[in-house]
């Protein structure tokens, strides 16, 4: 069962629960975003994904995890995002061991994982950097790079270079992130895969199929179910 809430500074504190006797495999689709994850007395980090995920859990599984808001993950972990594109890494490789063991078994031991977690993050959790949330609302919107660069006031190579950083990929690969969502979230609400197309800046229904078959791995018709 997964669960999900509002965060602190944007981010989303989720809970997954693997029961016994069942066996769990579910696809995590690129967000532009970076997760800490407390799984069987670990921390993990996961990374900005340029392509889909596919996570096999073992009945029984627990996971806490937090979805940190673009841009804000790095400043929590201490690293640019480029340096976790598409990784899956324990937090011992990014903090002293001594304080990820700590921070393992602070979250493992309490009552509320989900708080722990939250809670022990929460000194290095600033508000989401103004130039970053604005790209993101740009490109969620649908504009062109080069207009959401001048918004922000910056050089498209400057904005590049922020994106990697903030993101971990390119404005580019972040615009068709989020355009995938927008288009995901129509298409589940059951309007025409044409329509969604259209709706979303896609320039045909053919266009908006490849890009998820490349994004998501699957077919739109297998990603809804």
């Amino acid at each position: 069962m997964y669960r999900e809430r509002a965060g602190r500074a944007g981010s989303v504190l989720w809970t997954r629960e693997v029961r016994a006797g069942e066996a769990l495999r579910h696809r995590i689709l690129p967000d532009g975003c970076l997760d800490l994850i407390w799984v069987d007395g670990r921390v993990l980090v996961a990374g900005p994904d340029t392509a889909a995920h596919e996570v096999s859990s073992a009945p029984g599984t627990s996971y806490v995890g937090i979805r940190f808001a673009p841009g804000t993950g790095p400043g929590v972990l201490g690293v640019p995002a480029n340096e976790l594109t598409d990784q899956r890494l324990d937090l011992s490789e990014l903090w002293p061991d001594r304080a990820a063991r700590r921070l393992a078994e602070r979250v493992g031991d309490s009552a509320d994982r989900g708080a722990a977690l939250e809670q022990a993050v929460a000194d290095r959790l600033a508000p989401p950097d103004r130039v970053l949330a604005g790209v993101v609302a740009g490109l969620r919107a649908g504009r062109p790079v080069a207009e959401v660069a001048g918004a922000v006031g910056l050089s498209e190579r400057q904005l590049h270079r922020r994106s990697l950083a903030g993101f971990g990929y390119g404005p580019k690969t972040l615009a068709r992130v989020l355009r995938l969502e927008r288009a995901l979230a129509l298409a589940t609400a059951g309007l025409p895969y044409a329509e969604v197309a259209a709706s979303t800046g896609y320039a045909d229904q053919a266009h908006l199929a490849r890009d998820v078959k490349a994004l998501a791995g699957v077919p739109l018709t297998i990603l809804l179910g």
